[in-house]
């Protein structure tokens, strides 16, 4: 693990949540419990997706007595991309975890990243298309064929080094996730793939395999976000693709 910096932010953990009334005061219970074991500071950033339901307020209950916290409010939802774009430009910390509010990765994983930091990369993401992956509860079919379609597209239009762009769980150092973030665009699920298309050169990426479990509760449905996230990637490719093109040339 990189060495803390005394009186600072060690670590931020970043939570995007969208009507996650019935399951974020357990995410946040195994998280906090798993932070008040390390040896550095740490804050804990939710960011309510103009939730409908008591999201904020459970959080609220879950995250009294701890200190460094905040719950952030957009005012509508706008989508996981907005909100996790949102928790990092407020994060404090010197690497910054965005972690899904399903908690599908069990945050202890987080201890498989610290050495590839040490390594000298800028971002690791987890991974469950690496050998040694554990996918300990499985999608349906549908939802499988789905993602593996979406990668077969990531891999055409975009970028082909990343069997799994869309797992929740990528850690970042600090400065990298702000430069990064502050040029995402995309405010649905395919802003994963932005944030790793926008690291081109300038960061290296380590993915890690990672132990995941599906939740039952998954916001994506499978007609309607299939078609929103291959618009995302067209998207992407329109935007960036130029710039990214001539940074290579130079």
């Amino acid at each position: 693990m990189p060495k803390p910096d005394p009186g600072s932010v060690h670590l931020s953990v970043v939570i995007p949540a969208y009507n996650e009334e019935d399951r974020i005061g357990a995410t946040l219970n195994s998280i906090c419990a798993y932070l008040g074991k390390q040896p550095y500071a740490s804050e804990v950033i939710v960011v309510d997706d103009g939730s409908r339901d008591g999201t904020a307020e459970r959080a609220a209950e879950s995250l009294r007595g701890i200190d460094r916290h905040a719950i952030l409010r957009l005012p509508r939802n706008r989508g996981k991309g907005a909100a996790v774009k949102e928790g990092v430009m407020k994060a404090a910390g010197e690497f910054i975890l965005f972690s899904d509010a399903d908690l599908s990765t069990p945050i202890e994983e987080l201890d498989k990243f610290w050495p590839w930091l040490n390594q000298g990369f800028d971002v690791v993401i987890g991974s469950r298309a690496l050998a040694g992956a554990d996918i300990q509860v499985r999608q349906s079919y549908l939802r499988e064929l789905m993602g593996k379609t979406f990668n077969v597209f990531v891999r055409r239009l975009l970028m082909k080094d990343f069997p799994d762009t869309q797992c929740g769980f990528k850690l970042f150092r600090g400065d990298a996730a702000k430069s990064i973030f502050s040029r995402v665009v995309i405010d649905g699920f395919s802003f994963d793939v932005e944030a790793l298309y926008l690291c081109g050169r300038d960061h290296r990426i380590q993915q890690v395999p990672v132990i995941w479990r599906n939740s039952p509760k998954s916001k994506v449905r499978i007609v309607r976000s299939s078609l929103g996230m291959l618009r995302d990637l067209l998207r992407i490719r329109r935007l960036h693709h130029k710039d990214e093109k001539q940074r290579t040339n130079l």
